[in-house]
């Protein structure tokens, strides 16, 4: 391939060096990046760890943004800051630009939800600070169910701030700082960002963890890392130690296939990528780089296989579009589920268009203004309407008309930004009821001389009653709280502790809690399976905690997620595995009725609270028709069969 400037890979910091040189291999490095994230996003349950691909474009950019600047001073003794901007800037914005616009105005043409909260996006978007801004407005970036058209700018944000910051303390580090210090000092920033996510995680706040860029910059500071280290490495293989040559050799295919197989396993909703996980994907992408280092590897010629550089020249236009596109089919087909086969069809024609824009976005915006800049380019365009040509007269208008319409579509999606979705408002609603019954019950003081009397004798011929709210501790996610009003008034004193994005793996600490408290009740009604699968071994220390006497009702999901069949699975069979835990079978109970969900396909509103509440009612019941166990030693004085 031909070498682009300004953003190849950079040769080692060597002062006869000022020809820029291609990483053999480095594309291809890229391309199975963004498959990962890709696949990820657009197929139901294909590649569950594939968002780890973010973390091998950090180590890229950390690498290749220190060894251009390291480079750039080895050749003419400074850094130019404003250069770097400037190419930073041909090289980001023109893509994001044309995304923005063309994305706001399908928004604006689709309406609903899709339209929430984009005027904040949009501002993150032009200002790089997505990612704390959607942590400013608690956004979850695991939770399926909140359409964020943007969500996948937050690691743009965390790069464009690295760009901005990096080169400042570059500038300094260089001055006076001996190269073995700037490697240790680097070092120890990584190690920090990476401890740092593994103190502040917990499974309530996985997101603050992967949005901060306080938390998750350590991957570009290995990239930079790998820079301050291989600025000394020779550029011909016969320079090279043997040795070297074949352990990197062995360690660069192992450390790829490494990631590949992390990337099959890490679940999103456990500790492991952020305790440690992602910052071995960001150790063993640098080694994979490394290698690529070394000339005339094997790794290296199969990364650049035509097709891989191919999707990795237009990596970054890929990453762009594939999220919001595949959003907007969501929202554009709102009778199609993302899970099942129609799940596949909305990520293959998502792909199929994400692909044919960041083609035509690369060869007809990216490129021109990355070779001949933004006022050369602008010269260029207005050059069509000197009526010299009419073909490019006609092409001008065109384009002329497109952005104006694009213009207007994104003032007009950021007008008719709801500011709160569908579902959001429902899960409120809840949340407020959950609230204010917190309140009442805080604010009660029973009396003391208040003593109940003695139940009426029970009808024989009457099924048993199952138990009365102030029995039954609710836990539960936003699927819970969207039923809150419904549930307090079903259930009157019922306790319920729900919250959003919640998943199974944060229960066993709240009823630790609520048991330390003497606060759990005689029935846990535990539903926590929206938000992404479920571990039997988590499902049955939750009953050895809380006892053989309590009961248990398991509510099952019903969401268009591909973990769904399999959490509902899980929850069939612990049920059925224990007397004294009834299944609430949410699914099949709310499939005639479809239609009173959101649009989410998840949550709801009275309608589908009512729904809810009965199936959690019909689970007591059956709970409380239970025959009692037989006593065996009560029995023994009796006669015995012979």
């Amino acid at each position: 391939m031909k070498p682009q400037t300004p953003n190849t890979v950079p040769a080692p910091e060597t002062a006869s060096s000022s020809t820029p040189f291609r990483v053999v291999g480095l594309d291809g490095v890229r391309a199975i990046a963004v498959v990962l994230v890709i696949l990820f996003h657009l197929t139901p349950g294909a590649v569950v760890g594939g968002f780890l691909g973010v973390d091998l474009f950090f180590v890229v950019s950390g690498f290749l943004i220190t060894s251009l600047l390291l480079r750039e001073r080895a050749a003419t003794g400074r850094i130019s800051l404003s250069a770097f901007w400037r190419r930073r800037a041909r090289r980001l914005l023109p893509a994001l630009g044309v995304l923005l616009l063309v994305c706001c105005t399908a928004a604006y043409a689709i309406g609903g939800d899709i339209l929430v909260g984009v005027r904040q996006q949009l501002a993150g978007a032009v200002t790089f600070s997505s990612n704390w801004l959607f942590l400013a407005g608690s956004s979850d970036y695991f939770d399926a169910s909140v359409p964020e058209l943007f969500r996948n700018l937050w690691s743009l944000a965390v790069e464009e701030q690295f760009y901005l910051l990096w080169p400042l303390l570059l500038v300094l580090v260089l001055l006076r700082v001996p190269r073995w210090a700037r490697i240790a000092g680097v070092s120890l920033l990584a190690v920090g960002s990476a401890v740092w996510m593994a103190v502040l995680w917990s499974a309530d706040n996985a997101t603050r963890v992967y949005y901060g860029t306080d938390t998750h910059f350590f991957g570009l500071a290995i990239g930079a890392i790998l820079a301050f280290v291989a600025a000394s490495w020779p550029a011909r293989a016969l320079e090279w130690p043997r040795a070297l040559r074949v352990i990197l050799g062995v360690t660069g295919p192992v450390a790829l296939a490494g990631i590949l197989a992390i990337a099959a396993v890490l679940n999103e909703d456990s500790a492991a990528p952020f305790q440690g996980g992602l910052a071995l994907v960001s150790v063993l992408s640098a080694v994979v780089l490394a290698t690529l280092l070394v000339p005339g590897t094997l790794l290296g010629r199969v990364l650049d296989w035509a097709p891989l550089r191919w999707i990795g020249q237009r990596s970054y236009g890929l990453y762009l579009w594939h999220w919001p596109v595949f959003l907007l089919l969501v929202a554009g087909l709102p009778g199609w589920t993302r899970d099942g086969w129609q799940g596949w069809v909305l990520g293959g024609v998502a792909l199929v268009i994400t692909v044919t824009a960041a083609a035509v976005s690369y060869e007809l915006v990216e490129q021109p203004i990355r070779r001949h800049g933004f006022r050369a380019t602008g010269a260029a365009f207005a050059g069509w309407f000197s009526g010299r040509a009419q073909h490019s007269f006609l092409a001008g208008v065109w384009v002329v008309v497109l952005l104006l319409s694009a213009g207007i579509g994104t003032v007009g999606a950021v007008a008719a930004d709801p500011g709160r979705g569908e579902a959001e408002l429902l899960v409120a609603a809840g949340q407020q009821a959950l609230d204010e019954a917190a309140a009442h019950e805080a604010a009660a003081t029973p009396d003391p001389t208040d003593t109940p009397g003695a139940d009426p004798a029970p009808d024989a011929d009457a099924p048993p009653k199952p138990v009365g709210g102030d029995q039954i501790t609710a836990i539960g996610d936003s699927v819970m709280l969207a039923a809150g009003p419904t549930l307090y008034a079903k259930f009157p004193g019922i306790y319920v502790d729900a919250q959003v994005s919640r998943s199974i793996y944060v229960a066993p600490d709240i009823i630790q809690r609520l048991i330390n408290k003497g606060k759990l009740r005689q029935v846990l009604v535990l539903a926590l399976g929206t938000n992404g699968p479920i571990d039997r071994g988590v499902l049955d220390q939750i009953r050895d905690m809380a006892g053989p006497d309590r009961l248990m009702v398991v509510v099952n999901v019903q969401a268009p997620r591909y973990w769904s069949a399999g959490v509902n699975s899980t929850l069939s069979a612990f049920a059925l595995d224990y007397r004294n835990v009834e299944l609430a079978n949410w699914h099949d109970t709310i499939q005639p009725s479809l239609s009173v969900l959101a649009g989410d396909q998840i949550h709801f509103g009275e309608a589908g609270a009512t729904i809810f509440s009965k199936t959690i009612s019909d689970a007591l019941q059956r709970l409380a028709e239970l025959p009692p166990l037989r006593d065996d030693r009560a029995n023994q004085s009796l006669p015995q069969p012979v």
